[in-house]
């Protein structure tokens, strides 16, 4: 396996034991001891990211959020000890593609890196034959990946933009969060419904005063209608 793991964690026992492991699955792996120490390595041939969001100095969030303003799109599993939606919101808004809470499984943290790699390396999820979805002000433009609200371009995650469309695709049909689950995150493991509310509301915050046009329903699930 080809792929390339950086590892950024202040606990040196950490790092060890998920160093160890990941070498036996045949990745490449690099370790980093603080957030400064791994801005400071070399980040093209890394593939992906384990980090941990509370370390002394710079935080996890705040190493993402700097990879992410130069335009460094590698994937980042946030480890982390805090489990509140709020602070899987911050992950995700800062260009998290993960988050897995501490204490972890080895086996987990394996194949969610395996899952991420994997769903990188393939192409997304099937759009339609065509190049936007238009319903007014409100466009979501395929060549681009970007939702363009009265000619304001929205920039999304991969996982937004996937969802999106999902929706989208099919107003006014309902879907559990089950079935979007299996169609966003059918190649990772270990995604819970919690995942998709967070990303929900994410992505309600980024449509703005068009957040109305995603209809959740107590007990069912999610359904995108054409009218704000």
């Amino acid at each position: 396996m080809d792929a390339k793991i950086l590892i950024v964690d202040d606990d040196r026992n950490i790092c060890e034991i998920l160093e160890f492991n990941l070498k036996n699955e045949g990745f490449d792996v690099e370790c980093a001891f603080s957030a400064e120490e791994a801005l400071k390595k070399r980040m093209d041939d890394i593939s992906l990211i384990l980090l941990d969001v509370m370390m002394g100095g710079m935080s996890g969030y705040n190493m993402a959020e700097r990879l992410r303003a130069k335009g460094n799109h590698i994937p980042i599993i946030f480890l982390t000890a805090k489990d509140t939606e709020n602070d899987m919101l911050t992950g995700f808004s800062v260009g998290g593609d993960d988050y897995i809470s501490k204490p972890f499984s080895i086996k987990e943290v394996i194949a969610r890196v395996k899952a991420i790699i994997k769903r990188v390396d393939q192409p997304q999820l099937h759009l339609p034959a065509k190049t936007k979805l238009v319903f007014d002000d409100f466009v979501i433009d395929f060549i681009s990946k970007e939702l363009i609200l009265k000619d304001k371009h929205i920039k999304l995650t991969k996982t937004e933009f996937e969802l999106l469309v999902l929706l989208a695709d099919h107003p006014e049909k309902l879907f559990s969060r089950e079935t979007i689950i299996d169609h966003v995150w059918k190649e990772t493991p270990y995604i819970t419904v919690r995942t998709v509310d967070v990303h929900i509301t994410r992505l309600r915050k980024k449509m703005g005063e068009y957040a109305s046009m995603i209809v959740s329903r107590p007990g069912y699930g999610y359904r995108f209608i054409c009218h704000s």
